[in-house]
């Protein structure tokens, strides 16, 4: 009985470590793809900005 609990907690432990970290490689890959959206948008502003800058000189 003892073996059987301690495979238990062994796979139930490796599982959370597993989904905790699953969870934590998901949020990074959002938060970067977030990001790169952020500076595109941002740059695209800086080109209408400075195409507008070049109309009035």
């Amino acid at each position: 009985m003892k073996k059987f609990i301690t495979a238990a907690v062994v796979l139930l432990g490796t599982s959370l470590a597993g989904i905790l970290t699953w969870r934590k490689v998901e949020s990074d890959r959002i938060r970067n793809d977030l990001w790169t959206e952020a500076e595109r948008a941002f740059a695209e502003q800086d080109e209408v900005a400075a195409a507008q800058a070049a109309r009035r000189a």
